[in-house]
C-alpha cells in the first residue's frame, strides 16, 4: 500500500507534465487558484473545509518506486528520463489557502498555488477533490445547524458515504461546521470528535420480546441508555417499555438518556412520546429522530411542532444528495513568459466561466462599529491594500454601475501562507479551534446572509485594476476573433 498519493490524479495531468518536460517548459512559473461560481443548496454562503488533507498531500507529495514502475507500463510510452525527473519530486512552490471554517463566496480564490508548471499542474486533482468534497459537506452541515439552532445535531452517515474516507472526512467536515458527534469510531479516534450511537432494530428483534432487550442493554450499558422504539408500534409497545426500562433504572439510582425515533410522522409521534414520558415523570428522557432528515424536513418538523431535542443526520448529509458536488474549479491565472509573469485569462461562451486574470488577495471588509462583513475585496498583490480611513471603492463586476464607497472598516486578509518554497509555515489548527473559527464567521454576518430561505447576496468585489484588466483581455481577445472571422 502506497503512503504517497501521487498518483491521485488524472492521467491528462501527469501527459501535460510529460508534454512541458518533453518540450523544455517544465519549469516555467504559473499560478493557478481554486474556486467554485455559484454556491450550493441556493444557499447563502458556502463554508471552506479540506485544507487540513490538503496540507497533508502536498507535505508527502512523492513518487514511490511502484509509482514510476506503473507510469512506466502505460501506453504513453514515457521517457525514462522523465521518470527518473519524477523519482525526486517534490513540492517546491507555495501555497495559499482560506481557513478552514470560513465563510466563502463565489468567484473568489479560496487556493492559491505558486511554482512550476509541473508541479502546480499535478495537484490540481486531489486538492480538487479534498476542497470540493469537504466543502460540499461542510456547507450542508451548516445549513442544517443553522435551522436546528441549539438541538444537538449526530452525523450518522458512515453506511451511506460513497466509501470509508467520505465518510471520515464527512464527518470531520460535518463537525467543523457544528455537528455535536458522529456515529463514526475511525473519525472520533482519528480527530476526537465526539461519538454517539444507540442500538438497532436488530438488537430488538434478536430478543423474545422487546421489554427483554430494553432491559438488557439498560443492564449492559445503564449510563448510556438511549432506546430505539420503533421496531414493533412505537406507541403501543416501544415506548412503554421503554418507561418501564427507565423505570428500573431510575431503581438503580440512574438515569435514561433518551429514546429514539427512526420512522413514521415523526411530528406527531415525538409530540405523543414527550406526552408519555411527561405522565410518566420521565421530564428529564430526551426525544432523538433520524430517518432520512435534512434542513428541509428538520424545518418542517419543527414547524409542525415537533418535540426532538436531537437529530441524527446521516445520508442527506453525507452525499449532500440534493446537491452532490460542488462544482469548484482550478484555473491559470498568470504564467512565465520570457522570465516575466503575465495574467492569463480562460474565455468561454458561457459568461459565468470567464477567469478572471491574474494572481489575487482578498480581503473581507467589516465594519468596526457593527462588527458585520460588508463585503469581501479582490485585488491585485501590487496594488495598495486596503486599510482604514483609505477610500474604498466596491462596485458590483456584473452590474458595475452598482457602487458603494466606504471609508472607515477593518481589512481582514482570508488567503493565509501555507508553504512557501516548499515548506509548511502555517501550523494546523486543533479542530475545536476551527469550530471556534468557524461560530466567530458566522458572527459576522447579518442573519439575511445566512438564512435558509432567498439569502441576501453578499457583495464580492473585484478592484478597479483588475476589472479593467478583465474587460481589456476579453476585449483583446474578442476583435481578434473578429480579424480572423
Amino acid at each position: 500500500m502506497q503512503s504517497s498519493l501521487a498518483l491521485h490524479t488524472d492521467k491528462y495531468q501527469i501527459n501535460m507534465m510529460y508534454a512541458h518536460w518533453a518540450n523544455g517548459t517544465h519549469q516555467r512559473k504559473a499560478v493557478f487558484e481554486a474556486y467554485f461560481r455559484k454556491l450550493p443548496f441556493g444557499n447563502g454562503y458556502a463554508v471552506f473545509a479540506g485544507l487540513e488533507r490538503i496540507v497533508n498531500y502536498v507535505a508527502s507529495l512523492r513518487f514511490e518506486e511502484q509509482d514510476i514502475q506503473y507510469l512506466a507500463k502505460q501506453e504513453e510510452n514515457y521517457d525514462p528520463r522523465f521518470l527518473e525527473e519524477l523519482r525526486h519530486f517534490s513540492f517546491r512552490g507555495d501555497l495559499y489557502s482560506m481557513k478552514e471554517g470560513a465563510l466563502v463566496f463565489p468567484n473568489e480564490p479560496l487556493v492559491r498555488v505558486e511554482g512550476t508548471i509541473m508541479e502546480a499542474q499535478l495537484v490540481e486533482t486531489a486538492l480538487l477533490n479534498f476542497m470540493n468534497y469537504q466543502t460540499l459537506i461542510a456547507t450542508k452541515a451548516s445549513r442544517i445547524k443553522q435551522v436546528a439552532k441549539g438541538d444537538i445535531l449526530l452525523e450518522f452517515g458512515t453506511r451511506r458515504a460513497q466509501e470509508a474516507d467520505a465518510a471520515v472526512w464527512g464527518a470531520r467536515a460535518a463537525y467543523i461546521a457544528g455537528f455535536d458527534a458522529t456515529s463514526n469510531m475511525l473519525a472520533g479516534e482519528r480527530f476526537g470528535i465526539p461519538t454517539k450511537g444507540t442500538h438497532a432494530h436488530s438488537w430488538v428483534q434478536t430478543f423474545m420480546s422487546e421489554q427483554e432487550a430494553f432491559d438488557i442493554y439498560a443492564k449492559v450499558l445503564p449510563d448510556q441508555v438511549t432506546l430505539l422504539v420503533d421496531t414493533f408500534d412505537t406507541l403501543e409497545s416501544g415506548i412503554p417499555h421503554a418507561i418501564q426500562t427507565a423505570k428500573w433504572l431510575e431503581s438503580q439510582g440512574k438515569r435514561m438518556n433518551a429514546i429514539r425515533l427512526d420512522s413514521g410522522d415523526l411530528a406527531y409521534l415525538s409530540i405523543q412520546a414527550r406526552e408519555m414520558l411527561d405522565a410518566a415523570g420521565l421530564d428529564y428522557v430526551q426525544i432523538v429522530a433520524s430517518n432520512d432528515l435534512d434542513e428541509n424536513t428538520i424545518f418542517n418538523l419543527k414547524a409542525q411542532g415537533a418535540r426532538i431535542d436531537t437529530w441524527g443526520v446521516g445520508t442527506q448529509l453525507i452525499t449532500a444528495s440534493d446537491q452532490p458536488s460542488l462544482g469548484g474549479v482550478y484555473k491559470l491565472v498568470e504564467r512565465e513568459v520570457e522570465g516575466v509573469m503575465v495574467p492569463t485569462i480562460k474565455i468561454s461562451s458561457n459568461p459565468e466561466k470567464v477567469s478572471t486574470p491574474g494572481k489575487k488577495e482578498v480581503y473581507r471588509i467589516v465594519d468596526p462599529k457593527q462588527k458585520k462583513a460588508i463585503a469581501d475585496y479582490i485585488f491585485f498583490p501590487d496594488e495598495d491594500r486596503p486599510r482604514n480611513g483609505k477610500r474604498l471603492k466596491l462596485f458590483n463586476p456584473v452590474h458595475s454601475y452598482l457602487k458603494k464607497y466606504v471609508e472607515h472598516y477593518e481589512a481582514i486578509p482570508m488567503l493565509e501562507p501555507i508553504f512557501v518554497e516548499g515548506k509548511q509555515v502555517y501550523e494546523l489548527p486543533s479542530l475545536e479551534g476551527i469550530r471556534d473559527y468557524h461560530r466567530e464567521q458566522l458572527q459576522l454576518f447579518w442573519p439575511q446572509y445566512l438564512r435558509k430561505l432567498n439569502p441576501e447576496i453578499y457583495r464580492v468585489n473585484l478592484s478597479e485594476k483588475i476589472w479593467e484588466m478583465k474587460q481589456k483581455m476579453i476585449d483583446s481577445y474578442m476583435s481578434t476573433e473578429s480579424d480572423e472571422h
